[in-house]
């Protein structure tokens, strides 16, 4: 929780007293520590994506030094890759689909990653609206493999997810990542992708695995030329 009220505002584009509305007014997550508000990265993303509320990409910070080693997004989609009619009628039979599907290493556990994804649903629906949902833990899951992973699933049959807009969930995207940080970076960038009314509607639109990756790497393209980094 090291985000201060004028980082929040960076993030949106809006001005502090509008977080201190949001704050009051659409639950915005907030801590009071020594009378000054306080926020969480993750907790934004979550409630930026859920909330339809547009961020920029100075909430995906780029130092120097994490230039040639944060992931990309359209490279953890390809890592994780995108699967289609994926089984399940209820959340632990559908996340165990996910999770089976995932390609992780013999020695995982993959019983526990379940129930790590399950205890967060317990937690807080992870749907954001529109049929998607992020399946995620707010302690990022952390797992020994070489390569982050973002894996899209398109769900056989919608499943109730608990949405804020009552809406079944058909889509799922589940992150995996080797260090706290890259959770956090990866995050970063699918929310801001989720928040492109473009990529949303290829994603909606259950294109193509190469439509996706096409319009992932254009996100990325944007986000690097935003941070005045090289596109390639």
């Amino acid at each position: 929780m090291q985000l201060s009220v004028r980082d929040a505002a960076g993030i949106f584009n809006v001005p502090e007293k509008t977080i201190f509305q949001w704050i009051k007014q659409r639950s915005l997550p907030a801590y009071k520590i020594n009378d000054q508000y306080r926020f969480n990265r993750s907790e934004l993303l979550e409630w930026a994506t859920a909330t339809r509320t547009e961020i920029t990409s100075d909430i995906i910070t780029v130092s120097g030094d994490d230039r040639e080693h944060l992931p990309r997004l359209d490279e953890a989609l390809k890592t994780g890759g995108i699967n289609y009619a994926v089984a399940g009628t209820d959340k632990p039979s559908v996340l165990q689909a996910v999770v089976d599907l995932l390609s992780l290493s013999e020695d995982t556990d993959r019983s526990f990653l379940r129930q790590v994804l399950l205890s967060r649903e317990a937690l807080g629906s992870t749907a954001i609206g529109d049929g998607i949902a992020i399946p995620h833990v707010r302690n990022p899951i952390v797992l020994h493999i070489s390569s982050p992973m973002i894996s899209l699933c398109y769900l056989k049959h919608p499943v109730d997810f608990g949405a804020l807009d009552g809406r079944p969930v058909h889509i799922l995207f589940t992150l995996i990542s080797p260090t706290v940080r890259t959770h956090l970076h990866l995050l970063s960038k699918l929310s801001f992708a989720l928040s492109d009314s473009q990529f949303r509607a290829v994603i909606m639109a259950r294109r193509s695995e190469t439509d996706i990756f096409s319009e992932a790497a254009r996100i990325e393209a944007n986000i690097q030329k935003s941070a005045g980094l090289p596109t390639s």
